[in-house]
């Protein structure tokens, strides 16, 4: 493994490399003034792509770019793999029907088949499926449907951090507030919001083994407890690792013991692998990690391989609710489901779960050997190819935890010089101050070590202005 922070102290100011500048181009100036002001991603990423593959993406400038963004972890093969164009190609070549609302055909049949048997045996032998709007926040919609209609309870816990969707329903159990201040109410008193076991700022100032049990205590308690003044809820919905939230992975103990505790309580546990599913975190599942089996698992993103596809899946004892409970016109989009397929295959031949891992592993090497010379890189976490890095002030006011304060300013920084590099990254977490890495699985070792490389020479030269 090369030594990256090395490297980024030793090069000079004006060392020679390849630094893109952006300006408003033709496609970027009629997108600003005819898109709406909702749009986000183009804020940052100033980018008119044109052509992708792989990990690569190339805009209409011929300027080429590392995508470890990915379509916030849609791509799990990267753009345009072959196995998912060759499927796409298939259906269009057998002229099989493209629309089928939910009635069945042989390519969602397989596509079913597939996806159960990667479930672990616990949750599949008794698992329903429900194809949801194609997109991951009505999966979301569909789950919370669907454990009150099972349980006859309406309240949902969720997670400071957290992030299901952008729909009134998803929305209400966001943790950020910015998107929901204007809305007003949404499912007014509907979400209980509990602390999520963040060790690095731990809610109960205790980090460690500590937070995590004082975390589940309080859980235990308010659901437990007769006096404890909160309904006993239809669900608790949780993400193993926050994604928008700052890529923080939960504790295994943590989730264990939700699990634990929910079971005792009568509760539907819901878990949300939108962004963590499908190997990126170096299991199949995220919840695979901790052992656990949920009631309920809502899936998007990686399933329709780059195409529309979301879906719910959970145990038979909540499935009770009534023909049509839950519809959408695009549920059937057969080409998203034949990719589908194909990526799930790809998966397990060639264990890209594994390979997710040891390539995460890599990269977090390189980030915590540049930590060492940048002490800005306050935090490095995350699990398999779900990675963050928040940035803090190291001269600024500590947390009761001894922690330095959050460096909200930097963060874009870094963002911006590493596009500069040729380099797409994201930002989140609190106060938009992590960094995040969401690569295609199928990056190389060499790949990454450049990925690391271009950070490091990105981040020497933020800090260097900051």
């Amino acid at each position: 493994m090369s030594t990256v922070s090395s490297l980024a102290q030793a090069l000079p100011a004006a060392a020679p490399e390849t630094l893109y500048q952006f300006h408003d181009s033709p496609l970027l100036e009629r997108q600003q003034q005819q898109e709406s002001n909702a749009r986000s991603y183009p804020r940052r990423i100033p980018l008119a792509l044109k052509r992708a593959r792989g990990i690569h993406v190339e805009d209409v400038e011929g300027r080429q770019f590392i995508d470890c963004l990915a379509g916030a972890g849609t791509l799990a093969l990267g753009h345009n793999h072959p196995v998912v164009v060759e499927a796409i190609q298939r259906v269009l070549a057998d002229e099989l029907p493209l629309h089928t609302l939910d009635l069945t055909t042989p390519v969602k049949d397989r596509f079913v088949q597939d996806l159960f048997a990667v479930l672990p045996e616990d949750f599949r032998r008794d698992a329903k499926i429900q194809f949801c709007g194609p997109t991951g926040t009505d999966a979301v919609e569909a789950a919370l449907k669907l454990v009150r209609t099972a349980t006859g309870r309406s309240t949902v816990i969720a997670f400071q951090g957290g992030y299901h969707g952008m729909t009134q329903g998803a929305l209400s159990l966001m943790g950020s507030l910015g998107p929901k201040k204007p809305l007003g109410a949404l499912l007014g008193n509907g979400v209980q919001f509990m602390p999520y076991p963040y060790d690095y700022r731990c809610p109960f100032g205790l980090g460690g083994e500590a937070g995590v049990q004082a975390n589940l205590h309080y859980l235990e308690n308010l659901l437990l407890d007769p006096e404890a003044g909160v309904q006993l809820p239809a669900a608790v919905i949780l993400e193993v690792v926050q994604g928008e939230g700052g890529v923080i992975p939960a504790h295994v103990q943590w989730l264990r013991g939700v699990r634990r505790i929910t079971e005792q309580a009568g509760v539907a546990l819901i878990v949300d692998e939108i962004q963590s599913g499908f190997a990126r975190t170096g299991r199949m599942f995220a919840f695979q990690h901790a052992g656990i089996v949920p009631d309920v698992v809502t899936l998007s993103k990686a399933i329709g391989g780059s195409l529309p596809l979301a879906v719910v899946v959970y145990r038979d004892w909540l499935d009770t609710w009534a023909p049509g409970a839950h519809a959408g016109t695009f549920r059937g989009n057969q080409m998203a489901m034949a990719a589908g397929s194909a990526v799930i295959d790809y998966l397990v031949r060639h264990r890209l779960d594994e390979h997710a891992e040891a390539m995460g592993q890599r990269l977090q090497g390189h980030l915590r050997h540049l930590q060492r010379d940048y002490p800005h890189l306050g935090d490095i976490r995350g699990r398999g190819l779900m990675l963050g890095v928040e940035l803090v002030d190291p001269h600024g006011a500590r947390d009761a935890l001894g922690h330095p304060a959050a460096l909200p300013g930097l963060a874009p920084k870094v963002q911006r010089e590493c596009l500069k590099r040729g380099l797409i990254l994201e930002l989140g977490g609190r106060h938009g101050a992590v960094v995040r890495f969401l690569p295609p699985l199928i990056i190389s070792a060499e790949q990454i070590d450049d990925v690391a490389e271009r950070f490091a020479r990105a981040v020497q030269a933020a800090v260097a202005v900051a």
